[in-house]
């Protein structure tokens, strides 16, 4: 009886284990706290979007983050999340009256990036009807979010207008804010704000720094928007979304300084042989002596001559040289403004293809050697630190904002600057800032690539969680790929 008992007693226990080990676990049921994500809108530039290697094309606009969010809103309720969405899958760019204005996207070929071969199948002129929930407009800065007209198809062609937001705006004379209230939205997202910086950095800083000018309508389209005009446009836009008590979500600027375009292209990426870089000492010996000139008759400091004083060596490393207008005007004595290029400026990324090229086949004429590079090659010191002071204002008009109106908060700025310095890691995989093999980044080097805008998406769910006690989970980073093939299956 006994041994009858223990043999009874081993089958129970090892049923119990079974049972145990083969039960599967039961998630609890993700909540929305006290947000109502019924009807969800977001708004912002081309990372709301969804542009990502260069172009605006249909898969990239269904991994933008505003789409990835709005999957999850829906185990909450969230309702329908509509995009206007480009002509096809794998192209990109856009058609006004058949002629392209905007090229198709960018694929790494092996060796390189490239444009994928044909021709845009997304014609601007064939409008689209609304309403939609993705509101996100590439090239919208913060007070065209405001601006009526803003996509009136008439005046594309000119300049006047966004030839992406022509292609679904509500009339002529609408703006983005307007076609999103009028949706009556119960929770939105906004991440405005980059464009007014990113297009004078992109530029090479060739815009002007509108600190002082409150007046928008007089910017060119590469200039700084004021850190004023973009507070009273962003309280515009926020006011105008929560008016009828809509929650939601927003985040701030990242600085540029920590995205590929500006990190990929070295300042000293010259190689020399010892009989080139005596010749080319020779041919900079007249500036370099005007210098001396200069600093005698008391004209710069001993500081700026050293410099503006141009000098080559044999063997690697060998700095780039540059125009430089925050330097002292000498045109006095004939002296252009040019110094070599230091670990505090930085090369934009289409520069990797000029810096070091012939000019008209020319051996005694190089791009960046014996040719100074113009000032669209480069991101400056100076213009650098006027981006990070406008960057600075802005952000603090964000935060500022966003607690007035109870909303959750991204810093985005502080996830970039994480995955530039060093990286994130999640699971096996490491996501950074690194050109083509980082996987933060597309190949334009601005945007995200899609595991890129999962982290964003990651990232929004974090703060919504902690701002409104939802529990959204976080997406799997590794099922979204960092680069989308030649040919989109």
């Amino acid at each position: 009886m006994i041994k009858n008992f223990k043999w009874l007693l081993l089958v129970s226990l090892t049923f119990a284990a079974c049972t145990k080990e083969d039960a599967t676990p039961v998630e609890a049921p993700v909540s929305p706290g006290s947000a109502i994500f019924t009807k969800y809108v977001s708004l912002g530039n081309s990372l709301t979007a969804g542009y990502s290697d260069g172009a605006l094309f249909k898969r990239g606009q269904e991994g933008s983050y505003p789409n990835l969010l709005a999957q999850q809103f829906a185990q909450v309720g969230g309702g329908a999340f509509t995009i206007p969405f480009c002509g096809d899958d794998n192209l990109g760019g856009l058609l006004l009256g058949g002629t392209p204005i905007q090229g198709t996207r960018l694929y790494f070929n092996g060796a390189a990036p490239v444009s994928v071969p044909g021709t845009p199948l997304t014609e601007i002129t064939n409008q689209l009807t609304g309403p939609f929930n993705n509101m996100g407009v590439p090239g919208a800065k913060s007070y065209h979010l405001l601006a009526q007209g803003y996509g009136n198809l008439a005046v594309v062609s000119i300049g006047q207008a966004n030839p992406y937001y022509a292609r679904f705006a509500t009339s002529p004379t609408s703006s983005i804010i307007e076609d999103a209230v009028v949706q009556n939205p119960t929770f939105f997202s906004l991440w405005i704000g980059n464009n007014d910086v990113l297009l004078y950095a992109t530029s090479g800083g060739t815009g002007v720094n509108q600190k002082d000018n409150l007046d928008p309508t007089t910017y060119g389209n590469n200039d700084i928007t004021s850190p004023t005009v973009f507070a009273s446009a962003y309280n515009e836009l926020v006011n105008a979304m929560t008016a009828n008590g809509a929650k939601g979500v927003v985040a701030n600027i990242p600085y540029v300084t920590t995205i590929p375009y500006f990190t990929t292209v070295p300042y000293n990426p010259v190689p020399l042989d010892a009989a080139t870089a005596a010749l080319l000492n020779a041919n900079y010996a007249p500036y370099n002596g005007g210098l001396v000139s200069a600093f005698n008759a008391g004209m710069i400091t001993e500081e700026e001559k050293a410099k503006r004083t141009i000098t080559f060596h044999e063997g690697l490393d060998n700095s780039v040289v540059m125009v430089d207008s925050y330097l002292t005007n000498l045109a006095a004595l004939s002296l252009p403004s040019y110094r070599q290029a230091t670990a505090s400026d930085l090369m934009v990324l289409p520069a990797q293809n000029f810096i070091g090229a012939l000019v008209n086949d020319n051996p005694q004429q190089v791009n960046g050697v014996s040719v100074p590079l113009a000032d669209n090659w480069v991101l400056s010191k100076d213009e650098i630190a006027e981006i990070k002071v406008a960057v600075d204002a802005y952000n603090a008009s964000i935060k500022s904002i966003a607690e007035a109106k109870g909303l959750a908060f991204v810093d985005a700025n502080a996830v970039m600057s994480q995955v530039f310095n060093g990286g994130i890691r999640f699971g096996n995989y490491h996501l950074s800032a690194s050109y083509v093999a980082g996987g933060a980044f597309s190949l334009d080097g601005v945007h995200p690539s899609a595991r890129g805008a999962a982290l964003i998406a990651n990232k929004f769910m974090e703060a919504i969680n902690a701002k409104y006690g939802s529990t959204f989970k976080a997406l799997d980073l590794a099922k979204y790929p960092i680069q989308f093939p030649k040919v989109i299956n």
